[in-house]
């Protein structure tokens, strides 16, 4: 009870510091916070499937977010990390089960399954899973239904999207471990750069950004493309490709000057963002005044993710209040939000941006409901 008291209390603070303002911030070409489906809808369904990307932009997702790792054979696909027991049922294939072995991953030892080990077309034999049955039991619905997607096929679905609902939507790839898939001979940005540009995504006006938490790939990115470019920051530790620098570092004026250099923006994780109590931290202004766009990772609406002060119940599983957080992040001056549940985000922020901030949190409430 105390806690959802101090949830109202601070958020009914920030929307009447805002009240002279009712609607959302306008950023990008007069749009309010752009709205990033991470890995799709992901709160609904497996994620990055053709119908988490596809049930996104039905959402209102301004983008889409796959993450890239290589096949075999070299083509990219879309899945959060090369090893693929936690997504795929890998596991449940006796025909695959010689390829479990032991990575060196960005410095760390991991055991599984990984696409660089299968061709295509092995790969295209499995099924995705949800990867979190035990936050998200209602997704388990869809195990077994869905192939891991190729980026040919998610630029499919984003055109044929575009056509269906005459709006333009975004693609923000992430480039997943490139030092350690350029050790093994696959270059994530060359063969990114080629597939975009060949489908016409070129320049700084293209609706793309390109994201790594490497530094090094993205400074040679910035050689290779004028598509704008996105520096993720973690809360904790620091890029693979540079073990002496660690992110805290990375987020100080000096630093993000620095990153000003060759790259549009930076995706940070949300504790960098706001503070324990919802107000903003200096990051988002410090980020704005060297002329980097700011996009915060990750808003999803299980308790298990959100701040204690929006968290409706001890049930990790249960519905917190993601419109609050979305007003918080809003406040902070955030210009984009990566988010699994998309279609929560959009009905927070209309894209209109009519939406008044003081009415958002009283009819949401601490419970989230």
């Amino acid at each position: 009870m105390l806690k959802h008291l101090i949830a109202i209390t601070t958020l009914c603070c920030a929307a009447f510091a805002a009240i002279s303002a009712p609607a959302f911030a306008q950023h990008e070409g007069g749009r309010t916070m752009l709205i990033i489906a991470h890995r799709g809808a992901s709160g609904d369904r497996p994620e990055h499937t053709l119908a988490a990307y596809e049930l996104a932009i039905d959402q209102g997702a301004d983008y889409i977010e796959p993450d890239l790792v290589a096949t075999a054979d070299g083509v990219l696909v879309a899945r959060h990390e090369n090893e693929i027991s936690g997504t795929t049922d890998v596991t449940d294939r006796p025909e695959f089960a010689s390829r479990r072995t032991t990575r060196v991953i960005d410095g760390e030892e991991v055991t599984g399954w990984f696409t660089e080990d299968f061709t295509l077309a092995e790969l295209r034999t499995l099924r995705a899973r949800e990867r979190l049955p035990e936050i998200r039991p209602q997704n388990t619905a869809f195990d077994g239904l869905y192939q891991v997607p190729t980026l040919s096929e998610i630029i499919a679905l984003v055109r044929a999207k575009e056509a269906e609902t005459g709006r333009v939507i975004g693609l923000y790839p992430e480039i997943k471990h490139p030092t350690y898939f350029a050790g093994i001979g696959h270059d994530l940005a060359a063969i990114l750069v080629e597939q975009l540009h060949a489908a016409g995504y070129r320049g700084a006006d293209a609706p793309v950004f390109i994201q790594s938490f490497e530094v090094a790939p993205l400074r040679r990115l910035d050689t290779m493309t004028e598509l704008r470019l996105v520096q993720l920051v973690a809360a904790e530790g620091g890029p693979a490709d540079e073990p002496a620098m660690a992110y805290a570092q990375m987020v100080t004026p000096v630093e993000l000057a620095a990153i000003a250099q060759y790259a549009d923006g930076i995706g940070a994780a949300l504790p960098l963002l706001i503070g324990d109590m919802g107000l903003p931290l200096s990051l988002t202004m410090d980020a704005h005044a060297s002329g980097l766009l700011v996009h915060a990772w990750t808003a999803r609406k299980e308790n298990a993710f959100l701040p204690d002060l929006l968290q409706s119940s001890d049930d990790l599983s249960a519905t917190g209040n993601l419109p609050a957080l979305i007003v918080l992040l809003d406040l902070a001056g955030v210009d984009g939000v990566f988010t699994d549940d998309p279609g929560i985000v959009r009905s927070t922020i209309p894209e209109d941006g009519e939406a008044n901030l003081l009415r958002t949190v009283m009819t949401t409430g601490a419970d989230g409901r």
